[in-house]
């Protein structure tokens, strides 16, 4: 008669205790059958600790009735080993009189039975595992999202460092090294960034949401909003093979077309830069150079050092070093504030960068023994033999000549000039009209010429 008088004690409290199970599954966007089976391994939890570790336990919810009981299963014996799921015989006649050894009875309690300090310790537990399963559905929800754009809200700032941006179903922070030197945030404030990072805290007292980890200072947030405003690189015709950047200085792009028929650069800015006018908004006016890929490496680290003008480079492929020597007016924009120009450029070509200026080259270089050496360090052997086969026997390789870089043989040759003996025939007013010679190097050629060659009268 007790156990029935309980059962209907619960009627109507219970009625509106699963209909706000229900509520609460709507407002923390989950499930009714998870909001109950966390539930019932809540109770399970707490009727644990009241019957035991090891007692052969059910929890049952009848949503219908309404009801929540546990049935625990014991076994009749003669001597009790295990306190957990054993009774002897005359224990298990309290409440059901025809037991037996050997016999397995149920003995059933319901939600109302508990104490006060067991429906309190119920109900914590509850909301701990309701916060750890949202937590894990974050989780699992933006774990695969790292390196994709996303959108928020500025929600609040914390020590003037870390901003606290509302991602919808999540909080994301975006801390002072991840912003962009200008960015100004205040309530109301729409926030573009990429996902850099996805990380269950081990600390969940303060926040118990996952944490992530937003950017707006990486090369991925540049990569990603190119994306979303050139179409020609979202679909794949266009390509960005490389980031390097220093946020809110200069970003370098490297990029290659996948047709014929398009210019990458052309693509990616646009006429009269109409393309990229609202990505370098977006980046507070950050400078954005764009470079075309080119095969050459001495070819692509000039483009790289862009604004800065390249005399020559001189590459060793097998130690991913490159000599760049510049114009001495172009010196200081190739190297840049704080060697943030030269660093870009080696991140983005991935070649260690020795920028000299003109003046310092040939002050470093003058003799030709320095040359010499500098034409062991930097040089492509096999090039040259593959360049210089196709020379008379008699003629004399540009190759052998100490102080001719490998690009300056290239340009030479496409002009015709294939041999030291059609150098030397050369003036030097022919050498600065041929294209990508100009006079500093047509100077520089004709410099070498003098110290490596003896002219014979006849």
């Amino acid at each position: 008669m007790a156990v029935k008088k309980s059962a209907k004690q619960q009627g109507p409290d219970l009625a509106a205790f699963f209909e706000s199970l229900r509520e609460l599954a709507q407002m923390r966007n989950l499930s009714y059958d998870q909001v109950i089976e966390i539930f019932r391994g809540t109770v399970l939890s707490a009727c644990q600790k009241k019957f035991g570790l090891d007692a052969d336990l059910d929890v049952i919810l009848e949503p219908k009735v309404p009801e929540v009981s546990v049935v625990a299963r014991y076994t009749v014996v003669e001597k009790v080993e295990n306190a957990d799921r054993e009774l002897t015989e005359a224990d298990a006649k309290t409440t059901h009189p025809d037991a037996a050894v050997g016999q397995t009875i149920e003995r059933k309690e319901y939600l109302t039975d508990f104490s006060r300090i067991g429906t309190t310790n119920i109900r914590n537990i509850f909301s701990q595992r309701i916060k750890e399963l949202e937590r894990e559905l974050v989780f699992n929800d933006y774990k695969d999202r790292v390196g994709e754009l996303t959108n928020g809200q500025f929600l609040r700032w914390r020590d003037k460092e870390i901003v606290y941006v509302d991602l919808g179903k999540a909080e994301g922070i975006l801390p002072r090294k991840e912003q962009i030197p200008g960015d100004r945030f205040h309530p109301g404030s729409r926030i573009k960034a990429v996902i850099k990072a996805v990380e269950l805290k081990k600390d969940k007292s303060r926040d118990p949401g996952p944490y992530i980890l937003l950017s707006r200072a990486s090369g991925d947030f540049v990569k990603r909003l190119f994306e979303q405003e050139i179409p020609e690189v979202y679909d794949g015709i266009v390509e960005i093979l490389n980031v390097a950047r220093e946020a809110g200085f200069r970003t370098k792009l490297l990029v290659r077309s996948n047709r014929m028929d398009v210019d990458p650069v052309g693509a990616c800015v646009g006429i009269k830069g109409v393309r990229i006018q609202s990505i370098v908004r977006e980046l507070q006016n950050e400078r954005i150079d764009i470079i075309s890929y080119k095969e050459d490496p001495a070819f692509l680290i000039a483009e790289a050092l862009s604004p800065a003008r390249v005399q020559e480079v001189r590459v060793d492929t097998g130690a991913r070093e490159a000599l760049v020597v510049v114009p001495d007016d172009s010196y200081s924009a190739a190297i840049g504030m704080a060697g943030k120009n030269v660093r870009l450029a080696s991140q983005l070509t991935g070649y260690r960068l020795i920028v000299k200026s003109q003046s310092q080259y040939e002050q470093e270089y003058s003799s030709p023994e320095a040359r010499a050496r500098l034409e062991e360090l930097f040089s492509d052997r096999k090039e040259e033999a593959t360049s210089d086969q196709a020379l008379d026997d008699d003629s004399t390789p540009l190759s052998e000549l100490p102080g001719l870089t490998r690009r300056v043989i290239e340009i030479l040759n496409s002009a015709g000039i294939n041999s030291v003996e059609e150098l030397v025939e050369t003036d030097e007013s022919e050498l600065e009209k041929i294209d990508g010679i100009g006079k500093t190097t047509a100077q520089l050629i004709m410099k070498i010429i003098r110290e490596n060659i003896e002219f014979e009268e006849v």
